[in-house]
């Protein structure tokens, strides 16, 4: 017998949520670097494009595929393909993508921990760049600190997915999510102040065509993929707590709003830091960790602009790891017909282990010959695996489950249900049917150096004439 299932209490509750799984880490730590090295405002102009035109249509995908089915992925997959075995895989492979992902982002995330408590300590006083710079070389090298803060982040995720989605998710995305916004505000005010800030504004905004590759328009796809969080079951799942008498599309477009002036907002932040003392705006991965810290102890108020800095970065880091972990306790209840503590708890141990080689990876105390083999270590290779094949072909089935798969009658009733916007019906089933699944198989294909789009399009150019 079907269970009755958990609801989330109001519309702000489900926005809240929604919108703090997807203001992440992507939003502060990758978008501005991936911005710098794409050359700024016509990347930014085609990641503003791509989201609401491509991104946008699968976010509300999987809110229909979860409300409709009133289940998580593996059972939603299977109840709306008549139960098909072959689309049965489709939300285990969400699973395992996301259970692979919370194994290393919780050590990721742990390094945020480390670094609040770093910048209460003022650990760059009397420090040179270089040093500053190689203290993260030294937490990643130092597998028991990173066992340790790793362990007290899925703590913290564990305390709030315990206690469900009204008292639990809802709760405490309604207190995160807003605090977070709260910091980065008050930091962009502060990076107003800047010197750099009106060649930050430029380098965002002002579209410069010649700095753009046709790779670059690929990681603007990716990157709108990335930060509205589809094709990892989280949004489906989200979407299975809703009632019928909500919005989806409205949503969506809120949800899919906050995030990009959330991604804005950041690139905003951190640019005029790092032109106010003529840093590269292409600094790389390690934007956030090694450099930044160098400029802040530049700047007055060091202590408190890094631990806030610091703080913000936690926070976006555990309102996107919550919904990770509902997606997995969500499958496991409804498989196992676990309780909840059961499900939690299993879970987040399941995580920390499998997260125990990601943490020792840069100490080389477990896998020793992994690098050498593999050419990455245990953290990098699971990155590229979940980053470059897991994710971008869960997210193109996704999108022709919903095209070619689903019932079309009933996917058109279930997403009309509650909205005014009948109208955008149509164009959003062409372009899950034929657009999205396109672009999704042109991410994969370069991604994973199967083809490449600069030499297509150089070859075009000058070989074929």
């Amino acid at each position: 017998m079907q269970q009755a299932r958990e609801h989330w209490g109001s519309r702000i509750g489900f926005i809240m949520a929604a919108a703090g799984s997807a203001i992440g880490l992507g939003s502060l730590w990758r978008f501005p670097y991936i911005t710098g090295q794409n050359g700024g405002g016509a990347f930014v102009l085609l990641y503003l494009f791509f989201t609401f035109v491509i991104a946008l249509p699968i976010f509300i995908g999987e809110l229909v595929i979860g409300r409709q089915a009133q289940r998580s992925a593996v059972s939603a997959f299977s109840e709306l393909s008549n139960h098909s075995q072959n689309w049965k895989l489709l939300g285990w492979l969400n699973v395992a993508t996301t259970f692979l992902i919370l194994s290393y982002y919780c050590v990721v995330s742990g390094w945020c921990v480390n670094y609040v408590l770093l910048s209460l300590t003022h650990f760059t006083a009397g420090r040179t760049p270089d040093q500053i710079g190689a203290v993260f070389d030294t937490l990643y090298v130092s597998g028991d600190i990173n066992l340790f803060w790793s362990f007290a982040f899925i703590l913290l995720n564990v305390g709030v997915v315990y206690g469900g989605i009204r008292k639990g998710i809802e709760h405490w995305s309604r207190i995160l999510t807003p605090a977070l916004l709260i910091m980065l505000i008050g930091l962009f005010i502060f990076s107003c102040t800047l010197d750099g800030f009106k060649q930050a504004v430029h380098f965002v905004f002002y579209p410069d065509f010649t700095k753009l590759t046709p790779s670059g328009i690929l990681n603007a796809l990716g990157m709108a993929f990335f930060t509205l969080s589809v094709g990892l079951g989280i949004i489906l799942t989200y979407g299975s707590y809703m009632k019928h008498s909500e919005d989806i599309p409205k949503t969506g477009m809120i949800v899919s709003s906050m995030t990009i002036l959330v991604s804005l907002m950041s690139a905003l932040m951190i640019f005029p830091i790092i032109f106010t003392f003529g840093m590269e705006p292409q600094s790389g991965a390690g934007l956030v960790f090694k450099t930044l810290p160098v400029l802040f102890a530049k700047l007055p108020g060091t202590l408190v602009i890094s631990t806030i800095f610091f703080i913000l970065l936690l926070f976006m880091a555990l309102t996107s790891s919550i919904s990770l972990f509902e997606v997995l306790v969500a499958n496991l209840i409804e498989i196992f017909t676990w309780s909840r503590t059961k499900a939690v708890l299993i879970s987040s141990c399941a995580v920390f282990i499998f997260g125990i080689p990601s943490a020792l990876s840069g100490a080389g105390s477990i896998f020793p010959n992994w690098k050498p083999m593999f050419g990455r270590d245990f953290f990098d290779t699971l990155d590229y695996l979940t980053g470059s094949w897991m994710l971008p072909i869960a997210a193109l089935l996704t999108t022709i489950f919903i095209g070619w798969i689903m019932n079309r009658q009933a996917t058109y009733e279930e997403l009309q249900k509650g909205t005014t916007l009948r109208k955008l019906v149509t164009p959003w089933f062409f372009i899950m049917r034929w657009v999205a699944p396109v672009a999704m198989l042109l991410i994969i294909l370069q991604e994973g150096g199967i083809i490449d789009i600069n030499w297509i399009v150089n070859y075009c150019k000058f070989g074929c004439k």
